[in-house]
């Protein structure tokens, strides 16, 4: 039967709706005060160094998100006792650890499992773990962490797909890192705390996530100084204890909030964060024509009458966050004029771009992968089907959908939890027109948008 004599669309096959599916109608501006909760790449490096001591550790202040579940799963695994106290803090003791290997079911989901390698080490002179998985945004390779290991004298081997590490006691080394990788620089400032002598990490990242580790590490009694700098030196001390911590807000959290304030139309405050760690995001949005405010604890950014084009290059910290590079590519296709994006950490985290570009935006990417110039403002349409590629992609094409017009249905959307708190809740609380779906509600529309009918869009 032709199509225009009323054939009803097939329903979508059921493995593309598999991961969660997020429905947004645009063009209502976001207006109202976010909380910003703990930082998940602090948290996840600082749980990781609680395997270093065998007494109790209780760390607050953690987002609620997949990722950190997938952690308390590794842990819990190797032995570690991890007791929720309430969503947002755990206590967890390594007292009796019965395993020093990383289930490859475990593993390979994301990149912050390795993590527990130098932890592991430095505790019980072993380890084994697979090739760490996560966002596909690029080769992330552990060489920094395997040659760093090697240096404070541990034999390394790949076995199987497996990194297996075995050392009777890591000694203190003069480490110089190839680039400042902030999970490299995190495992091996937990390895050198209990090594023998002095450990000094040059070319070390900067990350305000890294100087958290790094004082979660002094409170449980290690000796470290540098902190916030390219060197990091660590006296080595024979163990250490428990101790309590609230990890640090999460710009990055924080950032893609003010930025979908800006792409709105509205006005979006941030509270609980630290506005230092925010400053290559709201230096740019300033540039932009976004109207920033702070005060000691909170960052205010209002839309103004026109955006600006601005060139935007993420690189390591002090930089402009790579976390962000996206998110705010989206906030460029409404600037008048061209902009160009420079992706100078992962190779493929300009791939959204093709998402963006099917909702009408004017992006090209060069033959490098790693620039981008885009042109606006672009007229951005609703599209049934578009892809959350990873955490920080997913981020972005949500925000485009914000400034579209009509209705757009982001699939793989379980990229969002593992990155965000209640992203989707947050968001309808601010005014966004924004539902998650469940299959049948994504399948019905996708052939004929009977979700947005049966009544009023509400957060999950």
């Amino acid at each position: 039967m032709n199509a225009t004599l009323g054939t009803v669309p097939p329903r979508p096959s059921g493995h593309l709706l598999e991961g969660g599916t997020i429905v947004v109608e645009g063009g209502h501006p976001l207006r109202g005060v976010v909380p910003i909760g703990g930082a998940k790449n602090a948290a996840l490096p600082i749980l990781a160094a609680c395997l270093l001591t065998r007494e109790p550790c209780t760390i607050s202040n953690l987002p609620d998100i997949e990722d950190l579940h997938s952690m308390f799963a590794v842990l819990r695994s190797l032995g570690a006792r991890v007791e929720r106290r309430d969503r947002h803090s755990v206590t967890m003791c390594a007292e009796d650890l019965v395993a020093a290997e990383v289930p490859a079911a475990l593993g390979t989901l994301m990149r912050a499992s390795f993590l527990v390698v130098g932890p592991l080490l430095a505790r019980l002179g072993r380890a084994r773990a697979p090739h760490p998985g996560g966002c596909a945004i690029g080769m992330r390779p552990v060489n920094v962490d395997v040659r760093g290991f090697q240096a404070m004298g541990a034999r390394v081997t790949l076995q199987d797909e497996f990194y297996v590490a075995e050392a009777a006691r890591l000694h203190g080394a003069r480490l110089y890192l190839d680039y400042p990788s902030h999970t490299g620089t995190e495992n091996l400032l937990m390895a050198a705390c209990c090594a023998e002598g002095t450990t000094i990490i040059r070319h070390a990242s900067m990350e305000p996530e890294v100087a958290d580790l790094a004082r979660f590490l002094i409170a449980m009694g290690a000796q470290i100084s540098g902190i916030g700098s390219s060197t990091l030196v660590v006296e080595g001390v024979p163990e250490l204890h428990g101790a309590h911590y609230r990890v640090l807000p999460d710009r990055l959290a924080a950032g893609t909030f003010l930025i979908a304030g800006a792409i709105s139309g509205g006005t979006v405050r941030v509270d609980d964060v630290r506005p230092e760690d925010l400053e290559p995001v709201t230096y740019k949005l300033s540039e932009a024509g976004v109207a920033i405010e702070e005060g000691p604890d909170w960052v205010r950014a209002t839309a103004g009458p026109r955006l600006e084009p601005v060139d935007i290059q993420a690189i390591h910290h002090p930089g402009f966050p790579t976390d962000l590079q996206a998110a705010f590519a989206a906030l460029l296709t409404q600037a008048h004029g061209t902009s160009i994006v420079h992706e100078r950490v992962f190779e493929n985290r300009l791939e959204y771009a093709a998402e963006l570009r099917r909702m009408g935006a004017m992006i090209e990417v060069d033959a490098s992968g790693q620039r981008a110039r885009v042109l606006g403002p672009a007229r951005l349409q609703g599209v049934p089907l578009v892809y959350a590629r990873d955490i920080r992609s997913g981020a972005a094409i949500l925000l485009a959908a914000l400034a579209a017009e009509g209705k757009t249905v982001i699939i793989h959307a379980y990229h969002l939890d593992r990155g965000y708190e209640d992203l989707v809740g947050m968001l309808a609380r601010l005014g966004a027109r924004v539902r998650r779906l469940n299959s049948v509600e994504a399948a019905d529309e996708l052939v004929g948008g009977s979700a947005w009918s049966r009544g009023p869009v509400r957060g999950q």
